[in-house]
C-alpha cells in the first residue's frame, strides 16, 4: 500500500457538483493499493498514519497526532500512486489492484480506521470522478509506502 498524507485545515470531495463527504482539521490520506497488499501491510499503514506526529504543540514543534488532536480523516482511493511512467509519456497502471482485490482492501483500511481510532472518518467513492478540494495546513505532505516501511 501507498498512502500520501496531508495536514488540512479542510477538504473535501465533491462528485457531479455535489459535496460527497468532507472533513476539518485532520489528514487527507490518499490511498493505493496493490495486487501484493494484505492485512498486514493494511493494519501496519493505519497504525503507522494514526501515530504519525505531525501536528504542533503549543512550542509549535511536531509532537501530536491525529489522535492527539481529535482531528478528522478523509480517505480517497488513488490507483494512480501505483502508476509507472518508465516507458514513454502515458502512465502504466499495471502495479495497481484492480477492483475485486482494491475495493474490499479500501473498505477494510477505512472500517480499521474508524474501529481502532474512534475519529470521524470520512470518504471519496472508489471509482468515481471526483473533485478534491482541500487547504493544506504547513504544507505537511508525508508519502508513506509499506513494502519499504518509510
Amino acid at each position: 500500500m501507498r498512502a500520501v498524507i496531508q495536514r488540512v485545515k479542510r477538504a473535501k470531495v465533491s462528485i457531479e457538483n455535489q459535496v460527497y463527504s468532507s472533513i476539518g482539521s485532520g489528514l487527507l490520506v490518499f490511498l493505493g493499493i496493490t495486487e501484493e497488499d494484505d492485512l498486514t501491510d493494511l493494519e501496519w499503514l493505519v497504525n503507522k498514519i494514526l501515530n504519525l506526529r505531525i501536528f504542533g504543540d503549543a512550542e509549535g514543534k511536531l509532537n501530536f497526532s491525529v489522535l492527539d488532536n481529535n482531528g478528522s480523516i478523509l480517505v480517497v482511493s488513488q490507483f494512480t500512486l501505483y502508476s509507472s511512467t518508465k516507458k514513454g509519456n502515458r502512465p502504466s497502471f499495471l502495479k495497481a489492484a484492480k477492483p475485486d482485490k482494491a475495493i474490499p482492501m479500501y473498505d477494510k483500511f477505512v472500517s480499521y480506521t474508524k474501529e481502532i481510532s474512534g475519529l470521524d472518518i470520512q470518504t471519496g467513492s472508489f471509482g468515481a470522478d471526483m473533485k478534491i478540494e482541500l487547504l493544506n495546513d504547513g504544507p505537511v505532505t508525508i508519502i508513506i509506502d509499506t513494502k519499504n516501511k518509510e
